[in-house]
């Protein structure tokens, strides 16, 4: 297996996945690592240290839960936004292994737009399925958001090939499907915009008169 294609596919799997699921991605390759399934990286070795695969398994807990409430989970990509992506960046960068600074530069470039890519696909979409009034739409898109993380990464670590080709696939459909899902996004927040404005109008005290009627009686008395 040609070894430049399998960094490849790890370098842009990392930054896939911790676009979607940060810490699930951190920790089963910090496992890996630790068991023998894999030889890290040497940038990317600290992972299997049990410091890191405790801390990962234990935030992986709580988004477990977090990923899976109705309006949580919104909240909880929001504060992500800045977590994901540069690390997406970091690890995409220390998959390359030890070659030249401007392959790791690159690599993180790279990995950091992808990252920003598949956080986006997966907060936009989660804003307009909490739009349902029912949880089961949640669960199911964030269960079926970590098998997929777990699937791509141990796709990108056996069958390199087959990983880069259905990541072209995504990366097509995420351009694709992110206009739409900016417009949807857009029509949620006009809709609670309206809303709340509606709202604000209706308990809003009705205008009062320039001049009060008894004054204006007053004055007419005084006229001639």
């Amino acid at each position: 297996m040609d070894p430049i294609v399998q960094t490849i596919a790890l370098t842009m799997g990392v930054a896939w996945a911790s676009g979607i699921n940060l810490y699930a991605a951190i920790f089963m390759l910090g496992y890996m690592g630790m068991t023998g399934h894999m030889d890290l990286p040497p940038d990317l070795q600290v992972l299997a240290d049990p410091l890191v695969l405790a801390a990962a398994g234990f935030m992986y807990c709580v988004e477990f839960f977090a990923d899976k409430t109705p309006g949580v989970d919104t909240g909880w990509d929001c504060i992500h936004t800045f977590i994901r992506i540069p690390a997406g960046a970091i690890l995409a960068a220390g998959a390359v292994g030890d070659v030249s600074q401007a392959a790791q530069i690159a690599a993180g470039l790279l990995g950091g737009t992808l990252a920003a890519g598949s956080h986006a696909t997966k907060a936009g979409s989660r804003v307009l399925i909490n739009t349902s009034p029912e949880p089961f739409s949640n669960w199911a898109a964030s269960i079926g958001e970590d098998v997929l993380v777990i699937a791509g990464l141990w796709t990108a670590l056996n069958h390199p090939w087959i990983f880069l080709a259905l990541l072209l696939v995504f990366i097509l459909a995420m351009i694709w499907l992110l206009p739409k899902l900016w417009r949807g996004i857009r029509r949620v927040l006009r809709f609670f915009a309206n809303l709340l404005t509606g709202r604000r109008a209706e308990q809003a005290p009705p205008p009062q008169p320039l001049d009060p009627p008894g004054l204006l009686r007053q004055e007419d008395k005084h006229d001639p």
